[in-house]
């Protein structure tokens, strides 16, 4: 068990949640969002969707991170209730895309973000920041969540002052804005981009779910898990909301729809460009918490997962203070190499879409809490939160798969070579048995 000094209170463990989900999709996503749904009441609803299943997942988290003890979130969950294979490749999944890609877009978002200043901020700027991180978060448990506060407290102070002055500066008249409002809306909603933009809202709102993963390392976790990840989702899911109407007021659909860096086309014309160019930073500043939430959580996934397995046992090493030094510098090498092999947004489907389906795994897990075994939800209500979530992902992950399908295959393409890589484990295993 670890001792009061080695872990971390719920105010850390929601900055956690917080730097973990705001960053690189709400940053970026609403270009690719507007190339087919253009009315804000379409917009809004997928965003509140995203909300709710974030909401959702996390009740069901916060259950299973109380009845499943220490570290390892969806490793644990689907290796106890299913089989060992699919703790192996939720856990193979995290390493390659669900914590190694997310560091890998924000990087890249970075290097967008900051290109305004007519300097190339290219692959080896993103390279370099992802290191620089992994070094800060190498030294101790008290040293990481220093640093990693700090850039969330830029991160949630940024996003406030930008919704006040979002809200409160008029739009230009002479540029107009994006904003929709008739009935077209009943008929987007019925349209396949409809559930093709929701993984780009699924994957913006990514983890809801992290702070599970650190339970080991949470005071009190029966009381402080849910509290965080139910109190970060909530407020990120209202930031969302704001932020999207924020670039939708201050800049018509022509000049967003199909780029990256929505935010900083909007902030030009809310504030000139010079200012425009200080939201940029700080919108580059904001995403390290975001580069450092997924590094520190993915890391401890994977040591839990190299702990039990042979071929990876060597990521399991810690250092003096007990930081999974090896795990979070394997996580910044595969960020490198994401970077180096694939496009922003063949990167972002391909990671949205295995995300989704893990995710939904994991979720199913919670239909096997028995109902004497759950400490939150002691009511069979609590089935309507993973039925709901479910449901929502198996329309996301059709349509994505149809419209998507290259991006699709590469995702289970690497959940095949998870498989194989499981089978040569187990072959060691046995002959140093």
């Amino acid at each position: 068990m670890n001792s009061t000094s080695h872990q971390i209170g719920w105010k850390t463990a929601v900055a956690i949640v917080v730097s973990n989900m705001i960053g690189t999709g709400i940053f970026t996503t609403l270009g690719f969002q507007l190339a087919d749904i253009t009315n804000t009441y379409s917009i809004f609803l997928l965003w509140s969707i995203g909300g709710i299943l974030a909401l959702f997942g996390a009740f069901c988290y916060a259950e299973l991170g109380s009845h499943f003890k220490g570290n390892g979130g969806d490793f644990i969950y689907l290796k106890e209730t299913y089989h060992p294979v699919l703790g192996y490749l939720v856990s193979w999944i995290s390493l390659i895309i669900g914590f190694s890609s997310p560091v890998a877009l924000a990087a890249l978002a970075m290097s967008k973000y900051l290109s305004a200043f007519n300097v190339s901020f290219g692959n080896s700027f993103a390279i370099g920041v992802i290191f620089l991180v992994a070094i800060f978060l190498s030294f101790s448990l008290k040293a990481s969540s220093r640093f990693h506060n700090f850039f969330t407290f830029i991160k949630i102070a940024f996003i406030i002052v930008l919704i006040i002055l979002g809200v409160g500066l008029s739009e230009s008249e002479s540029i107009g804005n994006s904003l929709k409002l008739d009935d077209s809306w009943k008929n987007e909603i019925m349209l396949p981009a409809f559930a093709t933009s929701l993984v780009f809202v699924t994957y913006s709102y990514t983890g809801w779910n992290s702070a599970s993963y650190i339970a080991g390392e949470i005071k009190d976790v029966q009381k402080n898990l849910p509290k965080s990840l139910i109190i970060g989702t909530v407020f990120v899911t209202v930031c969302y909301l704001m932020v999207n109407y924020i670039m939708l007021k201050h800049a018509p659909v022509n000049q967003l729809a199909g780029k990256e860096d929505v935010m900083g086309e909007a902030a030009n014309n809310m504030l000139g460009h010079t200012f425009g160019k200080v939201v940029n930073i700080f919108i580059a500043l904001q995403l390290v918490a975001t580069i450092s939430g997924y590094l520190w959580v993915g890391s401890r996934l994977t040591q839990a997962f190299a702990k039990e397995n042979k071929l990876w046992k060597s990521l399991s090493i810690t250092n003096q203070k007990g930081i999974p030094v090896r795990a979070i510098f394997a996580h910044a090498v595969i960020a490198t190499l994401i970077i180096l092999t694939g496009s922003f947004k063949e990167i972002f489907v391909y990671t949205a879409f295995i995300l989704q389906l893990f995710a939904s795994l994991a979720i199913s897990t919670a239909f096997f809490i028995t109902k004497s075994d759950r400490k939150i939800f002691k009511s069979n209500l609590f089935y309507i939160f993973p039925t709901v979530f479910l449901l929502f992902s198996v329309y996301i992950l059709y349509f994505t798969f149809i419209h998507n399908p290259k991006e699709s295959i590469i995702g289970l393409g690497i959940v095949a070579l998870g498989i194989v890589l499981y089978l040569i484990d187990r072959k060691i295993t046995k002959s140093k048995a």
